[in-house]
């Protein structure tokens, strides 16, 4: 094992746990977070389905207290 394998492993570990992808590219010293985004998203795809998942539960969150607030 590399010392390179050991950080893309750190890397796709911080993203499994849901740190924020500007930390990412912070830990990583990478200039663009699109590099970041580019190298790492893609390997997991339960980040993605986490952040659709947090995405929809926000939305209707904030559906449901409006509709409390109209009719209250």
């Amino acid at each position: 094992m590399r010392l390179h394998d050991l950080r893309h492993g750190a890397a796709t570990l911080a993203l499994a746990a849901h740190t924020d992808l500007k930390v990412v590219q912070a830990m990583l010293g990478h200039a663009s977070i699109v590099l970041t985004a580019d190298t790492y998203v893609s390997v997991l795809p339960e980040v993605a389905h986490h952040a659709a998942r947090e995405t929809a539960r926000l939305a209707l969150n904030a559906a449901s207290a409006l509709g409390r607030q109209l009719s209250g």
